[in-house]
């Protein structure tokens, strides 16, 4: 299967090893994977803050970044739900641009949604013994409805211990520019998730979007918790490279 990555923002230019997790693991699941080097940011912040004509031409290069891709998958929940529901609201006053959006979104994945329900594969083969606990993005679980494939592909991998996070669907704060403009409420939201994920004393936290992981990995650094955060996909991978040391 042929898929082009979206790797957005956040992961191209601050958390890259994301990106290379996540290649790779779909290289080894038999993927042709490439990556379309005129793709930029999917406008969110530029949407969410009102600014929809700047949102709009964002959107435009996207469109034309992935228009001839099979598939696209992405490692971030929000930017996929972005595509899937506004952008055909941003170009529906345009017959073929708005057919599109359509298309892009009808074809383009978060990871695990993909990993899951697409390819339909749980177990990787990974094993990860750490004591591991999980938050989910509210964008990749209410916007996007991916709630259930993170889980599975955690519960695939070997040695693990999954802790429940003490009130895991609660916002971390961030909400890309609500932690710019809200910033003091956006503070006391990430003080308590970062208090719930040192009730679990668990050794990692992972998640799906690095934009909430950035957030509370910043405060967890910030009050001294030693705790590691990862993407979905670097505990795979890292997990897959430990099973496969193991069974050699």
């Amino acid at each position: 299967m042929k898929v082009s990555l979206f790797i957005t923002c956040v992961v191209d230019s601050v958390f890259p090893n994301v990106g290379v997790s996540l290649t790779r693991i779909l290289q080894e699941c038999g993927c042709d994977v490439s990556f379309p080097p005129q793709q930029t940011c999917c406008g969110q912040p530029a949407f969410n803050s009102g600014y929809t004509d700047e949102a709009r031409d964002v959107g435009m290069t996207l469109l034309r970044a992935f228009r001839d891709s099979d598939v696209v998958v992405s490692p971030s929940g929000s930017c996929v739900g972005m595509i899937h529901h506004y952008y055909p609201q941003l170009f529906a006053n345009d017959p073929q641009l708005h057919q599109a959006a359509v298309d892009l979104a009808n074809k383009t994945y978060e990871f695990s949604q993909f990993m899951v329900k697409q390819l339909q594969i749980t177990d990787l083969g990974a094993r990860f013994p750490h004591r591991v606990t999980y938050h989910p993005s509210c964008h990749g679980s209410r916007l996007l409805g991916v709630k259930d494939e993170p889980m599975q592909l955690l519960q695939g991998v070997h040695d693990i211990e999954i802790v429940e996070l003490p009130y895991a669907t609660d916002c971390c704060g961030f909400g890309g520019t609500f932690a710019v403009k809200m910033g003091e409420i956006s503070g006391a939201m990430v003080d308590e998730k970062a208090e719930n994920v040192a009730r679990t004393d668990a050794e990692v936290l992972v998640g799906t979007d690095m934009g909430c992981l950035m957030n509370i990995g910043g405060r967890l650094r910030r009050t001294n918790r030693a705790v590691r955060v990862m993407h979905l996909a670097e505990l795979l991978m890292e997990g897959m490279q430990l099973g496969k040391a193991v069974n050699a």
